[in-house]
């Protein structure tokens, strides 16, 4: 009897925390998917636009991937990526945009403000940490 109970505990105890699990690893921002998933199903963006003097302002935030994974910005005008972390401690703190030859470690919690020359209409920069999980896409019109 005591060897039923017993195993019937740890049976209750594996499946909670396989479903525990399950759900963190579901758990993103709003309204955005998953940011490995590699379809074209994600969600465009362009509230994290704005412009202020001229300058066009870009905010990604970076924590578990980044958000939004895919931007649209408007071409030939100066842009301003502002890249913020809260508490960031896994890859994605670690960027790197091959188009514009940036790569560095974010600081765990703050604003990293990247500068992004004028790009012609049609032109698209993508962002990825150094292991390539997590990336994001830039994409001016």
């Amino acid at each position: 009897m005591k060897e039923n109970m017993f195993s019937i505990i740890i049976v209750i105890v594996l499946i909670g925390t396989a479903i525990f699990f399950v759900e963190k690893g579901n758990v993103n921002q709003p309204n955005e998917k998953n940011p490995n998933d590699t379809t074209n199903t994600q969600p465009v963006r362009n509230n994290n636009v704005t412009v202020v003097d001229g300058k066009q302002i870009i905010t990604i935030d970076a924590k578990g991937g980044y958000f939004p994974h895919i931007t649209k910005a408007k071409a030939d005008m100066p842009t301003i990526l502002k890249v913020t972390t809260r508490g960031t401690f896994d890859c994605s703190s670690a960027l790197t945009i091959p188009d514009i030859d940036y790569k560095n470690n974010l600081p765990p919690s703050g604003v990293t403000e990247i500068t992004i020359p004028p790009q012609k209409a049609g032109a698209k920069i993508q962002g990825l940490c150094t292991m390539g999980m997590y990336n994001f896409k830039i994409e001016f019109e």
